[in-house]
């Protein structure tokens, strides 16, 4: 299952917003060697900050795009609640 690449490989996903006068990108992609992975890339004024991956192995193909959304979903609402914590009213 995971030792190819997949028939349909999933869509990535792409989010930004302002944080002050910082521009925070939250990108997740779909890598399938060396074996199946997805990774959600944190960039803070365009300098990768940090990097978050979850193995896919023993996924089943059809899964794939549900698992990609539900982890960028996660990581993304994590950051938005961190910044929103460092807001100052």
């Amino acid at each position: 299952m995971s030792d190819e690449s997949p028939a349909n490989p999933p869509m990535g996903r792409l989010e930004a917003f302002e944080a002050g006068s910082r521009k925070v990108t939250i990108q997740t992609e779909f890598f399938a060697r060396p074996a199946w992975r997805i990774e959600t890339k944190i960039y803070v004024g365009g300098e990768l900050k940090k990097v978050h991956t979850e193995e896919m192995t023993g996924v089943a193909e059809s899964e794939l795009q549900t698992r990609l959304n539900d982890f960028h979903q996660r990581k993304a609402g994590e950051l938005w609640a961190k910044f929103q914590g460092l807001k100052k009213d």
